[in-house]
């Protein structure tokens, strides 16, 4: 699978749903990120500060279930809509990667 298109977002934990199955057993889980940095754009410093909706499934589902609020957490993966009705984007997590001491 290529990578060139993976989105790679950190941040903190801000809301955990719980963990649930689809008709197929799929592990699922929402949640949400909050984004804080320092970015340069047209040769100034600007400050991102934003909520990320997401999901994981499967491994990373299972991992973020065992996580506490607030945990910092590195997540790749990809951007797509919320469903066929709603163009809001939300993360797809691929990968997440947990913070050293967290």
């Amino acid at each position: 699978m290529a990578q060139a298109n993976r989105v790679v977002v950190s941040g903190r934990l801000v809301e955990l749903d719980t963990l649930r199955h689809t008709p197929g057993g799929v592990s699922v889980l929402k949640f949400r990120l909050q984004h804080d940095s320092s970015q340069v754009q047209a040769g100034g410093e600007r400050k991102v500060s934003c909520e990320i909706a997401a999901v994981a499934f499967e491994r990373e589902a299972k991992l973020l279930a065992a996580a506490k609020l607030g945990s910092s957490v590195r997540v790749t993966g990809f951007l797509a809509a919320r469903s066929r009705a709603s163009r809001a984007l939300v993360l797809h997590a691929a990968q997440i990667e947990f913070e050293p001491g967290e």
